[in-house]
């Protein structure tokens, strides 16, 4: 065989073994997909140029109480983290709508979810809600994974990391393209290096506030929830890089443990949760308005 037809072989049979395959299955009744075209999925995609759509504010009318934007991790296509039957966007979405019912519930603070349903959202998208409303403050919520390890368990607390606060200083002053406000200071008619460094100190200001946030949830949560041995953290989190809103993302837990998954989708462990949590919203407010 030469070395030509031995290429032209190589093309050629694929085409052939399909075109067979379709054929029998023809000629039995069988059902053939299409090929080709038919295998292509369409999907809409959002117009680039347009806004986030932002979620309505429960809680008191007065503008002037504070705001909270709780954010449940994952939805839609994303589950997040699965162990024993329980989905992390379920989860989440759960522990969220907890939390909102408690603090409307206690009134005085305004409440906004980025999702109340099974919608994704990208990372980006998260904090720019949090910034478009005015928040005050952000929470994430996630469950962890150990994998194959059952045993580990513990909630856990991150904020973002001073690293990833100046890497985010400079593209957030790069977008905005000097035309906006951060923390009262208006980015215009500066120069791109000034803006970074504004931005990045504005940024220290709120890490120093996400950070005494995430230590009272540490504080209240004592003797309430489960905490794992190390319990506060630092990382280089998309969803946590708003220069102007304190934030944190709280990990409720592990749900590849079943004990822990099912005490966190269970209403008294849910109730727990919301109760803690909301006490150390409404010390950290209560800090901020008498700073």
């Amino acid at each position: 065989m030469t070395y030509r037809l031995q290429i032209t072989l190589v093309f050629i049979a694929p085409v052939l073994l399909l075109a067979g395959l379709y054929a029998t299955g023809q000629a039995l009744g069988m059902r053939v997909p299409l090929l080709g075209r038919g295998y292509v999925i369409r999907i809409d995609l959002p117009d680039p140029a347009s806004e986030v759509g932002l979620p309505p504010i429960a809680g008191p009318q007065d503008p002037s109480r504070p705001l909270v934007v709780i954010d449940a991790g994952h939805g839609g296509h994303d589950p997040g983290a699965s162990g024993s039957d329980i989905k992390e966007k379920v989860l989440t979405l759960g522990l969220a709508r907890a939390l909102r019912d408690q603090l409307i519930r206690e009134g005085g603070v305004r409440v906004a979810l980025t999702r109340d349903d099974d919608r994704f959202l990208v990372l980006e998208e998260r904090a720019e809600i949090a910034r478009a409303l005015g928040a005050d403050l952000f929470l994430s919520i996630h469950a962890d994974s150990a994998g194959e390890q059952l045993g580990i368990s513990g909630a856990s607390v991150y904020t973002l990391s001073a690293r990833a606060s100046s890497e985010a200083a400079a593209r957030f002053a790069a977008r905005e393209n000097s035309a906006d406000m951060v923390n009262g200071v208006r980015l215009v008619d500066q120069d791109d290096n000034v803006n970074a460094i504004l931005v990045e100190l504005s940024q220290r200001r709120t890490q120093e506030r996400s950070d005494e946030f995430a230590s009272l949830i540490l504080r209240e949560g004592q003797g309430v929830l489960a905490f794992h041995p190390q319990a506060q953290r630092s990382a280089a989190l998309v969803v946590l890089r708003a220069p102007d809103v304190p934030s944190a993302l709280f990990e409720a837990g592990f749900i590849s443990n079943p004990d822990e998954a099912g005490r966190l989708a269970s209403p008294d462990g849910q109730r727990r949760f919301a109760e803690a949590i909301a006490r150390a919203i409404r010390v950290y407010f209560a800090r901020q308005a008498g700073a």
